[in-house]
């Protein structure tokens, strides 16, 4: 800052070098659009390995393309993905949803599932209160579980404590599970709740016994009531003539009568909740696994169960309140949670409209526009489209190409599938009448690759399953990228694509002499180096285009230098145009191609011969300075691959 000197001595003042570092962006950042079985809809999430997409979008699915090509992304090199789940516009996935009740039959809360899907209706909730005061706080216990032999098994479980429903404190219910949960969501069923008791607890419950003590002459001796679970028949426990003194041992006492009253309750458990400084309960499980079990007990001969409030309203409830399950005690009006239908043969209109979303309200892959930065897009669902006929995926890879236009990515097009009269993935001669019908796809920011792969599904007892090769390849970029740099093509004897076991079709060079001129990169199997990428065309590589971005690397690479200045000269607008600033423009510019050129990332020996920065009054003029404009041209010379190696040989002729 400068110094306004007021005193005799040295003054210290710290002046700018005028330097502003350029970084060079992300070049393999995946980006994935298509229907996962779980995790938010619409809405892009980063994952970082193949178990953080399993944990948020649930892994493998035999319906989504995605999943297989999210593994073989990371199998392959990649390191970060974008990930966007869709669900189709004409049937779409439901949430699961549950009402819970007070113990008067007040509705109090709305569980839901996280988000859509079949899989809410696993989540599970108990609530108890056992708390520092049980008339209002209550603590809630969230479980996902799936049946393994008709057994629940535990996937997941989350405890939120000291609960109460008050929106003006800091532990109320619906905020403190709403903000830390990934497994449920809490809403009051009206603005203005009826009620703010806690939701009544799961399994069947006794009246209070304040200070955690029995009241005189509670039990009375040889007492007894009636036990039945669900519909079964009631069974008679008795207390024997000298009934238990404390509630601990009146809790044990019980359990031991119960289980052994009938095979049907061997597995209850009693125990106590609460807080012994103001009230306790005893708390009765079936112990069966079952949400849905409810315990009802009655008086029969003895007065056993009015003593203990257990054949109060609302005593007896579920074991646990299921998300999405039937009514039953404390819960009602469920709603289930359905995945949709995600099948093309059945419901191509609303498969191909759900990943082609609404760009206004960026749904579908539109949802990427709040991404800040992918390099590569996969659309793998494209591949269970059928070619013909119809239009589904020539409007899928349309919307692609625009997309990525828009934000300086590269599109990787999985063809649909046959049959049909140009079914592309058949041969080679299916996909070249494919592309040469659907002609208006070629763009300088997409390739195209052929066949597909066949990998083990481990879903399907390792069968080999045909998948689509744009997760391989898009994992191979990043590994390009990692180890030799963003100029350097995606393919040769290096390019192994992991975790293939074949190729669906086995090209011969002169197949593979009839696609490459086309714009069609081959994927080759070779003994030794097993399948590899063997070609590096972008769509618009077609001899026939001549095209300048006619090699995936030179694209690539022209994308990771526009969004890196596009990022790198924020800093320019609203200082003042004139010869310092295109100083320090020439400058800036100039030191990031001039790493680059070190890096080995252009063509020539010397940075003259290998870019150039022009920023003066030859490229801005008055008139551009009037109206508020700095004009840059960057010129670089791009390295391009040797696609064809020529050897001559001859023989030498003997001396004369």
């Amino acid at each position: 800052m400068a110094v306004t000197p007021t005193y005799p001595g040295v003054y210290i003042e710290e002046i700018p070098s005028g330097v502003r570092a350029i970084t060079g962006v992300s070049t393999a950042i995946a980006a994935f659009v298509d229907y996962f079985p779980r995790g938010p809809l619409n809405q892009p999430v980063q994952v970082f390995s193949f178990g953080d997409f399993e944990r948020q979008f649930g892994g493998l699915d035999l319906l989504s393309e995605a999943s297989y090509a999210i593994q073989q992304f990371f199998l392959n090199g990649g390191t970060t993905a974008w990930v966007v789940r869709t669900t189709s516009t004409a049937n779409p996935a439901t949430t699961a949803a549950v009402t819970l009740q007070d113990g008067a039959g007040n509705n109090v809360l709305v569980a839901s599932a996280a988000s859509p899907g079949n899989w809410g209706n696993n989540v599970r909730i108990d609530v108890d209160y056992g708390t520092t005061d049980p008339t209002k706080l209550f603590n809630l216990t969230v479980t996902e579980v799936t049946l393994v032999a008709g057994k629940p098994q535990v996937l997941s479980s989350e405890t939120f404590r000291n609960l109460l429903i008050d929106s003006t404190q800091a532990n109320d219910a619906v905020a403190t599970v709403n903000d830390a949960s990934s497994l449920i969501q809490l809403a009051l069923p009206t603005a203005t709740p009826t009620s703010t008791h806690p939701p009544a607890q799961t399994g069947t419950l006794s009246s209070a016994f304040a200070l955690g003590k029995l009241p005189a002459g509670v039990p009375k001796a040889s007492d007894s009531m009636t036990v039945a679970l669900n519909a079964n028949p009631a069974k008679t426990i008795t207390l024997s003539a000298t009934p238990p003194a404390t509630l601990a041992s009146l809790a044990a006492t019980l359990q031991s009568l119960i289980r052994a009253a009938d095979s049907s309750l061997a597995t209850v458990t009693v125990g106590l909740v609460g807080s012994a400084t103001t009230e306790v309960f005893l708390q009765f499980k079936a112990g069966t696994g079952n949400a849905a079990d409810i315990l009802k007990f009655a008086d029969g001969a003895g007065t056993l169960a009015t003593a203990l409030g257990l054949d109060a309203a609302g005593a007896a409830n579920v074991q646990q309140y299921t998300v999405g399950g039937a009514a039953a005690g404390a819960q009602v009006s469920p709603q289930s949670g359905g995945n949709g239908i995600w099948n093309f043969a059945t419901d191509p209109d609303g498969m191909a409209g759900g990943l082609s979303g609404d760009p206004n309200l960026k749904t579908g892959m539109f949802a990427l526009v709040n991404a800040d930065l992918f390099n590569i897009l996969c659309i793998p669902a494209t591949a269970r489209m059928t070619a013909g006929t119809d239009n589904h995926a020539f409007e899928v890879a349309t919307n692609a190409n625009s997309l990525c236009d828009q934000r300086r990515a590269f599109y990787l097009m999985d063809p649909p599938q046959g049959p049909g009269p140009v079914g592309a993935n058949d041969s080679p001669t299916a996909i070249a009448a494919w592309l040469d019908t659907n002609a208006s796809l070629r763009n300088r920011n997409a390739a195209m690759y052929f066949p597909r792969l066949d990998i083990p599904d481990p879903l399907n007892g390792f069968r080999l399953r045909p998948t689509p090769v744009s997760g391989t390849m898009a994992g191979l970029y990043a590994r390009t990228d990692a180890t030799r740099g963003v100029f350097k093509a995606p393919a040769g004897t290096d390019a192994s694509l992991t975790g293939v076991q074949q190729l669906e079709y086995k090209l011969t060079d002169g197949e593979n002499g009839v696609l490459n001129p086309l714009g069609i990169n081959a994927l080759r199997s070779f003994p030794v180096f097993g399948p590899i990428a063997w070609g590096a065309r972008t769509l618009f590589g077609a001899d026939q285009l001549a095209d300048d971005y006619k090699y995936v690397p030179v694209r690539r690479f022209a994308l990771f230098l526009e969004e890196s200045l596009f990022r790198g000269t924020q800093w320019v607008v609203f200082e003042p145009n004139d010869e310092a600033l295109w100083a320090q423009i020439r400058l800036n510019i100039g030191a990031f191609m001039q790493d680059l050129f070190r890096q080995g990332a252009f063509q020539g020996t010397t940075p003259q011969q290998a870019f150039f920065v022009k920023v003066d009054s030859e490229t801005t003029t008055q008139t551009d300075i009037n109206n508020g404009i700095v004009n840059i041209i960057v010129g670089f010379a791009p390295l391009k691959p040797a696609e064809f190696v020529i050897i001559q040989i001859q023989q030498m002729a003997g001396q004369l």
